[in-house]
């Protein structure tokens, strides 16, 4: 177990989007559509988030939370990893920040009771401590080694009810090759079938993909501002969605060099605010 926190509270944020995190707006409007597609036809089932930084897509699925569900989040938190290459996975992207603490600041200033914490690696749910067929929307987004995101997907497959759907994040990231791994995997050899596709975030079932995909299509996304296509992957339909905001006019455009560019991509929120920070002070002196 880790060291009893004695730091200052940290301060509660005024609004989701002042919660540092990777859930960027095409998957926050999927998540919801999705769920309160769900719950429009009467589809109850519990919550499974396996990974939460600090808390910023927990706290949108705790706004969908229905009487008598349970949301569980389960994460390591500010305790050691269970082995070397989590742990230095840990320390590389967001060790000095992430504490079960800060986490549950922030998603009490949005819901008055916390969901049910599991803080430990997400391994231990393959313990069945979730019940098989109990969940409608499952996320993942823990680890990024191939052999603990097989076992979260084993756990989200026998977790999820009928025409559950399970998000996976960091399936396509240059630096995350053992998620994508697992994720083609599962599509190819144990019946998860793609629905949707963003930049960040696989989304499957093991169960009627067309159904899900009808609550899908059932928003005129294009007429919202987002890029919609089709994609037929081994004789499977998925779609892929974004955000198709305008690019600035080529005169404004920032120039800024390849590693600066994959910095300010890759790197954690706290550590691309200090690229930023630095970037700007460099300006100011020259």
């Amino acid at each position: 177990m880790s060291a009893l926190d004695t730091s200052a509270a940290p301060a509660a944020p005024a609004t989701p989007d002042d919660v540092p995190g990777w859930f960027f707006r095409a998957d926050r409007e999927v998540f919801s559509h999705l769920l309160d597609r769900q719950t429009a036809a009467g589809t109850s089932g519990d919550l499974l988030e396996m990974g939460a930084y600090l808390g910023r897509s927990a706290i949108l699925l705790g706004n969908h939370l229905q009487s008598g569900e349970t949301f569980t989040v389960c994460d390591l938190f500010d305790l050691d990893a269970p082995d070397d290459e989590n742990s230095a996975e840990m320390s590389m992207s967001y060790r000095e920040t992430l504490t079960r603490r800060a986490f549950e600041t922030n998603y009490r200033a949005f819901h008055p009771e916390l969901p049910v914490i599991v803080q430990a690696p997400t391994s231990v749910l393959a313990d069945g401590r979730i019940a098989a067929d109990s969940c409608r929307f499952v996320h993942i987004d823990a680890s990024h080694l191939y052999e603990h995101v097989a076992g979260d997907i084993l756990v989200a497959r026998d977790a999820l009810a009928k025409n559950g759907v399970v998000a996976l994040d960091d399936y396509r990231a240059p630096h995350t090759p053992g998620v994508a791994a697992a994720v083609w995997e599962a599509v190819f050899t144990l019946g998860l079938r793609p629905v949707l596709l963003t930049p960040e975030k696989f989304y499957g079932t093991w169960g009627d993909a067309d159904a899900v995909r009808a609550d899908l299509l059932a928003r005129d996304w294009r007429a919202e501002g987002f890029r919609l296509d089709e994609e037929h992957l081994a004789g499977q339909l998925c779609h892929r969605l974004a955000w198709d905001e305008p690019a600035p006019p080529a005169r404004t455009a920032p120039q800024r060099s390849l590693s600066r560019r994959v910095a300010l991509d890759v790197l954690p929120p706290f550590a691309t605010r200090a690229v930023r920070r630095a970037l700007r002070n460099g300006r100011k002196a020259a």
